[in-house]
């Protein structure tokens, strides 16, 4: 069991960033299991870079500190799921009938619709971190924005069907159950208990991840590992806006207002 939980957390290292790890993981489902159960443990890894990056890079102007932490946090993911964005947005963009929205989704090359989508993405988050840093908001939002839309991918990839039966996303998910997501969440509600806004941010995860699941069910009949993506990209665009919004209103506000 052990052994199966090192090559799972390895894999889903190798899955989801860029890290350099060359270690050939067996692909079997004990391995699968695990690997989607770390998925949160992925994005804290990767929270706690950008955190780090951004204290010592405290008292830089927030411009270039912002575009610096944007910078690395598509570098440790290699872009992976901005791919999963801008084939979808091509897809929902065409308005056309779903076998033609489901060609488009397969097609490598990237259409109008993607374009605009990759850059208000990036152009939304980069202004949310310019803002954070520039008014001072603590660090634990960086580290927990990566690993909750990690585990909002993982809940969205095991508890919606797979549109067919074939592909990545397939490929995971005959490994996987309910008791997965549940383990995913172990490490989330620790760190809840240092910081209990953890939980607020697990409900608004939880209320995109139903969003996602209702639309993607009603246009596409089901989701793919492009999907999953985009909902990772989308939950941590989601929760910086609401990191943002509760700081100003709840914390930035002059006192008596």
């Amino acid at each position: 069991m052990l052994k199966s939980a090192l090559y799972g957390v390895v894999l889903a290292l190798q899955f989801l960033t860029r890290l350099p790890l060359p270690i050939a993981c067996p692909w079997t489902p004990a391995t699968r299991r695990w690997a989607i159960r770390a998925y949160p443990l992925v994005g804290l890894l990767l929270g706690g870079v950008l955190a780090l990056v951004a204290q010592l890079m405290h008292g830089a102007p927030a411009p270039l500190a912002a575009l610096a932490l944007l910078s690395l946090w598509v570098a440790l993911s290699g872009g992976l799921h901005l791919d999963g964005v801008m084939d979808l947005a091509d897809a929902l963009g065409s308005n056309q009938p779903l076998a033609r929205r489901w060609e488009i989704m397969k097609d490598p090359q990237v259409g109008s619709f993607g374009i605009l989508a990759l850059f208000f993405l990036l152009a939304w988050k980069g202004v949310l971190l310019w803002a954070l840093l520039h008014y001072g908001a603590p660090l634990w939002w960086l580290v927990v924005v990566p690993a909750l839309a990690r585990f909002g991918g993982a809940a969205l990839l095991v508890l919606t069907p797979c549109a067919q039966q074939k592909g990545m996303a397939w490929a995971w998910k005959q490994s996987l159950g309910p008791r997965d997501v549940a383990l995913a969440l172990v490490p989330l509600m620790v760190m809840a208990i240092c910081w209990p806004g953890v939980l607020v941010a697990l409900m608004a995860v939880g209320l995109l991840v139903a969003l996602a699941r209702w639309a993607l069910l009603r246009l596409f009949q089901g989701i793919n590992g492009d999907m999953v993506g985009a909902t990772i990209e989308g939950g941590e665009l989601w929760l910086m806006g609401l990191m943002w919004s509760w700081w100003w209103f709840a914390m930035a506000s002059p006192p008596g207002i």
